[in-house]
């Protein structure tokens, strides 16, 4: 009888076929530089929206409700336990709700709208955390000051909006959601949080973005190097806009999903909790997520 074996590729041959399709992607370079430049620049068009953050008002509390998502007595009771929390630690927690980002970044628009208002104990300690909804997207992000960044991490910021928040956004009530979410910013910054990662049943196969990235990159640099050889003499060896960008966009995409940003915004003025924010010094990080 005749025997039958499995065939299995020798990891020379899958070499030489993994580079084989590396040189004829190379070869098209120019096709895929253009083709990874739409798709980046579509990427970062939401960053160029139309919201406009209002002046930071005359009175300045720990709740802003401006989608109206929360009763009378919700709103009250939340905001006094912010107040109360303030008081007693100086740090500012400020939750805001609106009806639509108008086709802004909320990872974005939240660590800025923190900087323009000023939110925070002081401007030297930054203790400020600002909380903000998008009624209309269905999407929450969380930014902390910079007093507060290495206790309320992005990872930490969101396993709370998705373990804690999002659960009770989906249940039917807002309320229950920022409450209990501010409640966990609490246990964070008292060393009580006790996270709990929940694992998606899609999770566990082999991450093939990072690969792709890697892939790109050495591309990249394959691409110049043929451009550059043979052309000492030329000033060429910088890598050009279109490089720069990509490569700019790819990093920025790496951590995927509702991580944290980059940017800087600096301190604010004014006084405490009672007369005014005094903060605002917002790394432009944070975490959050959708419903």
């Amino acid at each position: 009888m005749m025997e039958i074996t499995n065939y299995e590729l020798r990891p020379e041959r899958k070499a030489r076929i993994v580079w084989s399709v590396v040189e004829k992607i190379t070869n098209s370079i120019g096709a895929l530089k253009i083709l990874l430049l739409v798709v980046t620049l579509f990427s970062i068009l939401p960053t160029f929206g139309q919201y406009t953050i209002p002046e930071k008002p005359s009175f300045q509390t720990s709740v802003y409700d401006y989608a109206n998502v929360l009763s009378a007595s919700e709103k009250s009771q939340l905001e006094e336990k912010l107040i109360r929390y303030s008081d007693s630690t100086t740090t500012q927690i400020v939750v805001i709700t609106i009806e639509s980002l108008k086709g802004e970044d909320i990872g974005i628009l939240t660590p800025k709208w923190g900087h323009t208002w000023g939110i925070g104990g002081t401007e030297k300690n930054d203790n400020g955390v600002i909380i903000l909804l998008a009624k209309a997207e269905r999407k929450i992000w969380i930014s902390a000051g910079y007093g507060l960044e290495d206790r309320l991490t992005a990872g930490i910021g969101g396993e709370i909006t998705r373990n804690i928040i999002i659960p009770e956004f989906k249940a039917g009530s807002y309320y229950n959601g920022l409450d209990k979410g501010t409640d966990a910013l609490f246990d964070v910054f008292k060393g009580k949080y006790k996270g709990e990662r929940k694992q998606s049943k899609k999770d566990g196969g082999f991450p093939i973005l990072p690969i792709i990235i890697i892939i790109i990159v050495i591309i990249i640099i394959i691409s110049k190097s043929k451009n550059n050889g043979g052309n000492s003499g030329s000033s060429g060896g910088g890598m050009s806009l279109t490089d720069i960008i990509l490569l700019s966009s790819l990093g920025r995409s790496s951590g995927g999903g509702f991580g944290g940003g980059g940017g800087s915004f600096g301190g604010g003025g004014g006084g405490g909790f009672g007369g005014g924010f005094g903060g605002g010094g917002f790394s432009g990080g944070g975490s959050g997520g959708s419903w």
